[in-house]
């Protein structure tokens, strides 16, 4: 298998297990309550995976044009669960298609873009995206255990 194909089936796999905690939520409305030190909605959190996703990697790196719009990903409220759902799943394709067109060569350059304040390969920095889904993911079911009861 290659590095391509092994990251394209881990964010495969972790873009269906963020639609599936979506789907999860048992009242709708409990994807944006907040409670105690609990910072970020699942709302919130989902809509960030995917407009870090789609920047980072369909916009960057297979030009898809979307403009991201981050201060809209933490201050959005109430998008109805078929809309997230949308979301997650456009996401999930444009990841597919763009980790699928990477060649061996476009891996070991520089990542176009200087995130961190120093040059690393765009290799590196999608280890690093999912790293940051996985982060963001397990937030979510974490919110949805402790907010979600019935």
């Amino acid at each position: 298998m290659t590095v391509q194909e092994d990251l394209k089936q881990l964010f495969d796999r972790d873009l269906k297990q963020a639609l599936a905690e979506l789907k999860a939520y048992q009242k709708e409305e409990n994807l944006w309550k907040l409670s105690g030190e609990i910072s970020n909605t699942a709302g919130n959190l989902l809509l960030h995976i995917c407009g870090n996703l789609r920047h980072f990697i369909g916009s960057t790196l297979g030009n898809s044009g979307y403009i991201r719009r981050r201060d809209e990903e933490f201050n959005l409220k109430g998008v109805r669960r078929k809309d997230l759902e949308a979301e997650l799943k456009t996401t999930k394709m444009v990841v597919s298609e763009v980790l699928g067109e990477l060649t061996d060569d476009q891996l070991q350059e520089s990542y176009p873009i200087n995130v961190f304040g120093k040059e690393m390969t765009t290799q590196f920095f999608l280890i690093h995206l999912h790293g940051h889904l996985t982060y963001h993911l397990g937030q979510v079911n974490y919110h949805r255990r402790l907010i979600d009861k019935k």
